[in-house]
Protein backbone atom coordinates (compact mmCIF):
# COMPACT_ATOMS: atom_id res chain seq x y z
CA UNK A 1 0.00 0.00 0.00
CA UNK A 2 2.74 2.44 1.00
CA UNK A 3 4.73 1.45 -2.04
CA UNK A 4 1.72 2.20 -4.23
CA UNK A 5 1.39 5.70 -2.75
CA UNK A 6 5.07 6.37 -3.33
CA UNK A 7 4.78 5.17 -6.89
CA UNK A 8 1.70 7.36 -7.40
CA UNK A 9 3.57 10.43 -6.18
CA UNK A 10 6.47 9.65 -8.48
CA UNK A 11 4.06 9.40 -11.41
CA UNK A 12 2.55 12.88 -10.75
CA UNK A 13 3.56 15.60 -13.24
CA UNK A 14 6.79 17.20 -11.98
CA UNK A 15 5.71 20.70 -13.06
CA UNK A 16 3.48 21.50 -10.06
CA UNK A 17 6.15 23.44 -8.10
CA UNK A 18 7.61 24.87 -11.29
CA UNK A 19 4.19 26.23 -12.32
CA UNK A 20 3.78 27.94 -8.96
CA UNK A 21 7.19 29.60 -9.39
CA UNK A 22 6.19 30.87 -12.82
CA UNK A 23 2.97 32.24 -11.38
CA UNK A 24 4.89 34.15 -8.69
CA UNK A 25 7.25 35.54 -11.30
CA UNK A 26 4.23 36.51 -13.37
CA UNK A 27 2.68 38.37 -10.47
CA UNK A 28 5.96 40.06 -9.65
CA UNK A 29 6.34 41.15 -13.26
CA UNK A 30 2.85 42.63 -13.36
CA UNK A 31 3.42 44.50 -10.10
CA UNK A 32 6.74 45.82 -11.36
CA UNK A 33 5.11 46.99 -14.58
CA UNK A 34 2.39 48.70 -12.53
CA UNK A 35 4.99 50.49 -10.41
CA UNK A 36 6.87 51.56 -13.55
CA UNK A 37 3.67 53.15 -14.85
CA UNK A 38 3.11 54.87 -11.51
CA UNK A 39 6.67 56.20 -11.57
CA UNK A 40 5.95 57.86 -14.92
CA UNK A 41 2.84 59.46 -13.43
CA UNK A 42 4.78 60.61 -10.35
CA UNK A 43 7.40 62.30 -12.56
CA UNK A 44 4.64 63.92 -14.62
CA UNK A 45 3.02 65.14 -11.38
CA UNK A 46 6.29 66.64 -10.14
CA UNK A 47 6.96 68.30 -13.50
CA UNK A 48 3.44 69.77 -13.58
CA UNK A 49 3.76 71.04 -9.99
CA UNK A 50 7.17 72.50 -10.75
CA UNK A 51 5.73 74.28 -13.80
CA UNK A 52 2.95 75.72 -11.61
CA UNK A 53 5.54 76.80 -9.06
CA UNK A 54 7.48 78.65 -11.76
CA UNK A 55 4.29 80.17 -13.17
CA UNK A 56 3.41 81.50 -9.70
CA UNK A 57 6.87 83.08 -9.40
CA UNK A 58 6.55 84.58 -12.88
CA UNK A 59 3.11 86.10 -12.15
CA UNK A 60 4.32 87.64 -8.88
CA UNK A 61 7.35 89.10 -10.64
CA UNK A 62 5.19 90.56 -13.41
CA UNK A 63 2.78 92.14 -10.92
CA UNK A 64 5.69 93.68 -9.01
CA UNK A 65 7.24 94.89 -12.27
CA UNK A 66 3.95 96.54 -13.21
CA UNK A 67 3.77 98.33 -9.87
CA UNK A 68 7.32 99.64 -10.35
CA UNK A 69 6.99 100.48 -14.04
CA UNK A 70 7.43 103.93 -15.52
CA UNK A 71 3.96 103.74 -17.08
CA UNK A 72 2.23 103.64 -13.70
CA UNK A 73 4.20 106.70 -12.58
CA UNK A 74 3.01 108.70 -15.59
CA UNK A 75 -0.72 108.43 -14.90
CA UNK A 76 -2.87 110.53 -12.61
CA UNK A 77 -3.02 109.75 -8.90
CA UNK A 78 -6.61 108.46 -9.00
CA UNK A 79 -5.97 105.97 -11.78
CA UNK A 80 -2.66 104.96 -10.20
CA UNK A 81 -4.43 104.21 -6.92
CA UNK A 82 -7.03 102.07 -8.70
CA UNK A 83 -4.38 100.15 -10.64
CA UNK A 84 -2.33 99.65 -7.47
CA UNK A 85 -5.35 98.24 -5.63
CA UNK A 86 -6.02 95.84 -8.52
CA UNK A 87 -2.37 94.75 -8.65
CA UNK A 88 -2.30 94.20 -4.88
CA UNK A 89 -5.52 92.17 -5.10
CA UNK A 90 -3.99 89.98 -7.81
CA UNK A 91 -0.81 89.57 -5.79
CA UNK A 92 -2.81 88.53 -2.73
CA UNK A 93 -4.76 85.93 -4.71
CA UNK A 94 -1.56 84.60 -6.27
CA UNK A 95 0.13 84.31 -2.87
CA UNK A 96 -2.84 82.25 -1.68
CA UNK A 97 -1.89 79.58 -4.23
CA UNK A 98 0.59 77.30 -2.47
CA UNK A 99 2.59 74.95 -4.66
CA UNK A 100 5.60 73.10 -3.31
CA UNK A 101 7.76 70.37 -4.82
CA UNK A 102 9.94 68.85 -2.14
CA UNK A 103 13.45 67.63 -2.85
CA UNK A 104 15.02 64.56 -1.25
CA UNK A 105 18.53 65.50 -0.10
CA UNK A 106 21.37 63.83 1.76
CA UNK A 107 23.23 65.68 4.53
CA UNK A 108 25.91 66.96 2.12
CA UNK A 109 23.27 68.41 -0.23
CA UNK A 110 21.42 70.00 2.71
CA UNK A 111 24.62 71.74 3.81
CA UNK A 112 25.46 72.84 0.25
CA UNK A 113 21.99 74.36 -0.18
CA UNK A 114 22.31 76.19 3.13
CA UNK A 115 25.66 77.69 2.10
CA UNK A 116 24.45 78.69 -1.37
CA UNK A 117 21.32 80.33 0.06
CA UNK A 118 23.38 82.16 2.67
CA UNK A 119 25.75 83.57 0.02
CA UNK A 120 22.85 84.88 -2.07
CA UNK A 121 21.11 86.33 1.00
CA UNK A 122 24.26 88.26 1.93
CA UNK A 123 24.37 89.90 -1.50
CA UNK A 124 20.66 90.76 -1.34
CA UNK A 125 21.32 92.61 1.94
CA UNK A 126 23.88 94.80 0.14
CA UNK A 127 21.58 95.72 -2.74
CA UNK A 128 20.25 98.93 -1.19
CA UNK A 129 23.73 100.17 -0.19
CA UNK A 130 25.64 99.24 -3.34
CA UNK A 131 23.37 98.12 -6.18
CA UNK A 132 26.06 98.13 -8.85
CA UNK A 133 28.51 96.09 -6.76
CA UNK A 134 25.78 93.64 -5.76
CA UNK A 135 24.75 93.26 -9.41
CA UNK A 136 28.30 92.25 -10.37
CA UNK A 137 28.36 89.74 -7.52
CA UNK A 138 25.05 88.26 -8.70
CA UNK A 139 26.46 87.95 -12.22
CA UNK A 140 29.49 86.08 -10.86
CA UNK A 141 27.22 83.67 -8.95
CA UNK A 142 24.96 83.17 -11.96
CA UNK A 143 27.99 82.44 -14.15
CA UNK A 144 28.76 79.53 -11.80
CA UNK A 145 25.36 78.00 -12.66
CA UNK A 146 25.55 78.02 -16.47
CA UNK A 147 27.27 75.57 -18.80
CA UNK A 148 28.11 78.00 -21.61
CA UNK A 149 31.12 80.30 -21.33
CA UNK A 150 30.03 83.23 -19.13
CA UNK A 151 30.86 86.86 -20.01
CA UNK A 152 32.02 87.59 -16.45
CA UNK A 153 34.41 85.84 -14.02
CA UNK A 154 32.95 82.82 -12.21
CA UNK A 155 32.72 82.67 -8.45
CA UNK A 156 34.66 79.42 -8.05
CA UNK A 157 33.69 78.95 -4.41
CA UNK A 158 29.99 79.30 -5.22
CA UNK A 159 30.33 76.95 -8.19
CA UNK A 160 31.80 74.20 -5.98
CA UNK A 161 28.92 74.64 -3.53
CA UNK A 162 26.23 74.56 -6.24
CA UNK A 163 27.69 71.40 -7.79
CA UNK A 164 27.24 69.71 -4.40
CA UNK A 165 23.53 70.63 -4.33
CA UNK A 166 20.73 68.36 -5.53
CA UNK A 167 19.88 68.84 -9.23
CA UNK A 168 16.46 70.38 -8.49
CA UNK A 169 18.08 72.81 -6.04
CA UNK A 170 20.63 73.81 -8.68
CA UNK A 171 17.79 74.79 -11.02
CA UNK A 172 16.02 76.76 -8.29
CA UNK A 173 19.23 78.58 -7.33
CA UNK A 174 19.77 79.58 -10.96
CA UNK A 175 16.16 80.78 -11.28
CA UNK A 176 16.45 82.84 -8.10
CA UNK A 177 19.61 84.54 -9.35
CA UNK A 178 18.00 85.30 -12.70
CA UNK A 179 14.98 86.83 -10.96
CA UNK A 180 17.20 88.95 -8.72
CA UNK A 181 19.23 90.20 -11.69
CA UNK A 182 16.07 91.18 -13.57
CA UNK A 183 14.77 93.02 -10.50
CA UNK A 184 18.07 94.87 -10.11
CA UNK A 185 18.08 95.81 -13.79
CA UNK A 186 14.50 97.12 -13.58
CA UNK A 187 15.30 99.05 -10.40
CA UNK A 188 18.33 100.67 -12.03
CA UNK A 189 16.23 101.70 -15.04
CA UNK A 190 13.57 103.26 -12.82
CA UNK A 191 16.20 105.13 -10.80
CA UNK A 192 17.74 106.55 -13.99
CA UNK A 193 14.33 107.59 -15.34
CA UNK A 194 13.34 109.28 -12.09
CA UNK A 195 16.72 111.00 -11.83
CA UNK A 196 16.44 112.18 -15.43
CA UNK A 197 12.99 113.62 -14.72
CA UNK A 198 14.36 115.39 -11.64
CA UNK A 199 17.13 116.97 -13.72
CA UNK A 200 14.62 118.09 -16.32
CA UNK A 201 12.33 119.87 -13.82
CA UNK A 202 14.56 122.99 -13.33
CA UNK A 203 14.74 123.41 -17.11
CA UNK A 204 10.97 123.19 -17.34
CA UNK A 205 10.60 125.73 -14.53
CA UNK A 206 13.17 128.03 -16.10
CA UNK A 207 11.36 128.05 -19.43
CA UNK A 208 8.05 129.16 -17.90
Amino acid sequence: MAQAKIQSKMNEPPCSKFSRTLSMADRSGRLLEHLDQLEIRVESLREAASALEQERECILEMIQSTLNSQEILNICAGEREELTLTANRLMGRTLCVEVSVGTIRNSQQEEALRKATSMIDEIVKKLMDNMDGARHQLLALHSACVTEAPPVPIDQKFQAIVISCALEDQKKIKRRLETLMRNVENAEKNIKILDHQKLEDPKANGSQ
